[in-house]
């Protein structure tokens, strides 16, 4: 009776504390869930949907934000945008990166390099910004999440969702409102500098709508149709890239935990069948 009182009270607590994340994230709608292509247990990167979002990427996001964790030549490896090394080693040359062995200290890019950053410091970052410090991008599709609810957080784990991050920038990036404040709740004010999002904590931010219908031209892809060049479609591709920034080998690792779950299986029923073997003749 006792141990069944302990029991009872650890499941209560449990499901308190599980419940705090959705009270913590109350006041702001919950994003909602995208296809993603790299969703699920087998799924993969869009290579062509990585190159529409390393476009946007590199014309808007990264006039402001860093990505130093990536390099040049990552961008050609398999399993990502795979760009050819000669697109990759022309990418690198047209940005100048730091190097004091050279001629003034700067020289152009080589596939091996680092993305460079728009900033010299932090510093020079929040003297630009207004003192904001915009973050990098190499890891922040894994640094974000979102928060679900007791029971759903649980089904998670069987549905191998990971993918919170991406919903959260994709949400934020479409999450704008084109007449603040007059779409701001009553009695919200905004300072100076500042815009209403939907999904950003406290709503006020510091970052501009970045994106709009028509800001990016995307070339024709190899079936010759272009994307929608819409905002949701900017969005998507751009929240699918940075994904892939913070997580490049998340198709191999999908793949090797499949391998090893299966021989789980495989080994478990060797185990069960030889258990049954040595003990048949022995009564229990």
């Amino acid at each position: 009776m006792f141990k069944s009182k302990i029991i009872i009270a650890a499941l209560a607590a449990f499901v308190g504390l599980a419940a705090l994340p959705a009270h913590a994230a109350e006041g702001s709608p919950h994003p909602e869930r995208q296809n993603w292509s790299f969703a699920g247990i087998f799924g993969t990167y869009d290579q062509n949907q990585l190159q529409r979002g390393f476009q946007v990427f590199r014309e808007v996001c990264a006039s402001c934000h860093g990505a130093r964790l990536m390099a040049f030549r990552n961008l050609s490896e398999p399993g990502g945008p795979n760009f050819s090394e000669a697109q990759v080693k022309a990418l690198a040359a047209e940005y100048e990166v730091e190097d004091p062995t050279a001629e003034g200290g700067r020289r152009p890019g080589v596939a091996a390099d680092r993305w460079p950053s728009p900033f010299a410091n932090d510093q020079d970052a929040r003297d630009a910004m207004g003192g904001s410090l915009p973050p990098d991008f190499s890891v922040l599709a894994k640094a974000r999440g979102v928060s679900d609810p007791f029971p759903t957080w649980l089904f998670n784990y069987f549905t191998a969702y990971e993918e919170g991050g991406a919903d959260y920038i994709h949400a934020l990036l479409v999450g704008y409102h084109d007449d603040v404040p007059a779409n701001a709740p009553e009695g919200f004010e905004l300072g100076d500098g500042q815009y209403y999002n939907d999904y950003f904590p406290g709503h006020a931010i510091g970052m501009a709508p970045p994106l709009a219908d028509g800001s990016i031209s995307y070339p024709p892809g190899e079936d010759g149709v272009t994307a929608p060049e819409t905002l949701d479609q900017y969005a998507t591709d751009v929240s699918a890239f940075m994904m892939w920034m913070a997580e490049p080998h998340l198709v191999g690792r999908k793949q090797t935990g499949f391998v090893v779950l299966l021989f789980l299986v495989l080994f478990a029923g060797l185990m069960y069948a030889t258990k049954r073997k040595l003990w048949a003749g022995i009564e229990h």
